[in-house]
């Protein structure tokens, strides 16, 4: 096996069982992993894979852990990452669940599942300030407006957020897709 394939699943086992809360929580947790620790994307690349992974549905985990396994060591990859996403999980989820069902009623686990619930808040929320630094072009009046409205419509109207992205797409394409496209033609 690989350096890169290993790595990939070892960068995954543990992104999956640190993230405590759901595919959300986890996302920083990979973002360190992939961004900082093995350089496999920049920020840049990281925010762009997460704005489609979130506009696609299922778990953003597993979305992002089959796009960057295939992106570093290809279907292989995609195997490695995935196994490091789902098994591990899936063997703790059995373990802890027959543990939760025969001690639910006890007071310790309820504070200890209390004292976690704010951490997970700060893990998605650091996420969203470190990704938030690389969305916005600078200077960029148009993509406050565009944040301004999505976050508006997702507070006050039942829209899905995939369809909040994919009209940001269109509109980035429109401004800023298309100056890009006219810069390369002009080299």
């Amino acid at each position: 096996m690989s350096k890169d394939v290993w790595n990939l699943m070892i960068a995954f086992t543990r992104a999956s069982n640190l993230g405590f809360g759901g595919g959300p929580a986890v996302i920083p947790l990979i973002q360190k992993e992939v961004v900082g620790r093995y350089q496999w994307m920049t920020e840049e690349e990281f925010a762009d894979a997460l704005a489609v992974g979130n506009s696609l549905p299922g778990p953003i985990a597993t979305k992002m852990a089959s796009y960057i396994g295939y992106r570093v060591a290809g279907w292989v990859g995609v195997l490695a990452t995935l196994t490091g996403t789902v098994l591990p999980t899936l063997l703790i989820t059995i373990f802890l669940g027959d543990l939760l069902i025969r001690y639910s009623d006890t007071p310790a686990l309820s504070a200890a599942l209390t004292a976690v619930k704010p951490v997970v808040v700060i893990l998605i929320a650091q996420s969203a300030y470190d990704l938030g630094k690389k969305a916005f072009p600078q200077n960029s009046q148009v993509a406050w407006i565009i944040a301004i409205v999505a976050l508006l419509l997702m507070f006050l109207t039942p829209i899905h957020p995939g369809f909040l992205i994919i009209i940001a797409m269109v509109i980035g394409y429109f401004t800023w897709g298309r100056e890009k496209k006219l810069n390369s033609i002009k080299k």
